[in-house]
């Protein structure tokens, strides 16, 4: 069995709570609400084990990767996002596919998603980045303009 595309979103960097608002029968926002996801990334036990993990089987090349991660940020929060992230890709490499694997990364990290890809892959593999196209050209003094997809 093979696929044409592997499509994968996976938790961004945000370091923000993600909660359920609930509205009351006539639609105002009601003053309850609940905690779905925590997209938090902290160096921890949890982290520590799942970079071992992937040191210990994750091929040759993801673990000089991730290695020379840990060199380069330390044991911080961005490696404990990266030793989670990892994984996602070698189980897509386990699938044949006969088309591509689309990656929607934090901006943050995202290059060093691309570096974990290009172990797993081979930098020969890789196609494209998706940008945002602005839809203005003009920005304020602190940000840039709006984008949209």
């Amino acid at each position: 069995m093979s696929v044409d595309l592997i499509y994968n979103d996976p938790p961004f960097n945000s370091n923000a709570n993600y909660n359920i608002l609930f509205k009351e029968q006539n639609g105002a926002r009601a003053a309850g609400q609940m905690k779905v996801f925590t997209d938090t990334w902290r160096w921890d036990e949890a982290s520590s084990l799942a970079y071992d993990e992937l040191i210990a089987s994750g091929g040759r090349k993801v673990a000089q990767a991730v290695r020379a991660f840990r060199q380069l940020l330390g044991t911080s929060d961005m490696l404990a996002y990266l030793a989670m992230m990892a994984p996602i890709g070698q189980v897509a490499s386990r699938t044949e596919i006969d088309g591509f694997f689309y990656l929607h990364g934090d901006p943050a990290a995202s290059h060093y998603l691309k570096i974990v890809l290009d172990a797993i892959y081979g930098p020969a593999q890789f196609r494209n980045e998706i940008m945002w196209k602005r839809t203005t050209a003009r920005s304020g003094a602190k940000k840039f303009a709006p984008s949209m997809m």
